[in-house]
């Protein structure tokens, strides 16, 4: 390989280390959401297209968001240990660099969706909005992970209006889970950074909790199980969709016991494991509308 060839594959990789790509965690956390919602909305699999679509779109969307939000917290990552050695923070990739990315990544999320109904690409400039102003909450707001639920969760109400071309209150219902969701497992991810941003000032829902961090987070779990347990009800869902709660609900009670000495290690193995309670939920979805 060339110079100029290991200097451009060195770069893709810086890019695709700015997006996350290494780490597809966050794609995780947005996809069992939309899916759950799709399932609903479509009473079964939704139409294969669809499908394909907000998968691709979850994907485009969270690398938008890692990029815009490394932007945004460039001056602050500097000062976090786990955060130090990111490509934009340790000054590998230039901030334009990035603002760049996540454009051209919303615009080719944005037509993915083109074809979709009006009211789907409606909700899409609403998603995107919430998406790139989420970084700059952590400056004033103190549980940015609350609206970090919504932004990450958006897919939700999408899923329902492409499907039905309706957003009921059933998918409002499903966001509000996931909603708190959304402050539990990245409650336990900020655990592993407070020291760190409590010395620079950004706020989080792990320091507004304080002493109560632990008990916020399985508390917030479980007002999303009964919530989306509520919601699976009303769509007529019943004994393989409560085993895949069940199982969620025990996902939940794993990460107590990883989270509940505070250590760097369990509260960061615990944020990666809500990929399980995830896929429960959404295992237990898919399963009873294939049962029936």
């Amino acid at each position: 390989m060339g110079p100029e060839r290991s200097a451009c594959a060195s770069r893709l990789l810086l890019y695709l280390r700015l997006i996350r790509l290494d780490k597809p965690i966050g794609i995780l956390l947005l996809l069992w959401p939309t899916l759950w919602a799709l399932w609903l909305a479509a009473d079964g699999p939704p139409p294969w297209k669809i499908l394909v679509i907000f998968t691709l779109g979850t994907v485009l969307m969270r690398s938008a968001g890692c990029a815009i939000n490394d932007y945004a917290d460039r001056e602050f990552d500097r000062h976090v240990q786990r955060t130090a050695g990111r490509p934009l923070t340790s000054g590998h990739i230039a901030p334009w660099e990035a603002v760049a990315i996540a454009g051209v990544l919303a615009l080719l999320s944005f037509a993915l969706i083109l074809p979709l109904n009006g009211l789907t690409r409606s909700l899409s400039v609403a998603a995107v909005a919430i998406a790139a102003s989420y970084p700059y909450f952590k400056r004033f707001f103190a549980i940015p992970q609350a609206y970090l639920g919504i932004a990450f969760g958006f897919g939700i109400p999408m899923g329902f209006a492409a499907v039905t071309g309706a957003v009921p209150a059933a998918a409002w219902w499903l966001l509000a889970a996931n909603v708190f969701w959304a402050i539990a497992y990245d409650t336990e991810y900020a655990m592993v950074d407070r020291e760190d941003d409590l010395k620079i000032g950004i706020r989080t829902s792990a320091i507004t909790f304080g002493r109560f961090d632990v008990a916020a987070v399985m508390l917030c779990c479980a007002l999303a199980l009964v919530l989306v347990g509520i919601v699976g009800w009303q769509f007529g869902l019943r004994g393989a969709f409560l085993a895949g709660l069940a199982v969620a609900a025990g996902c939940a009670l794993h990460h107590y016991r990883l989270i509940r000495r505070r250590a760097r290690d369990g509260c960061f193995a615990a944020f990666r494991h809500n990929n399980w309670l995830g896929a429960a939920i959404f295992a237990g979805v898919a399963a009873d509308y294939a049962l029936r």
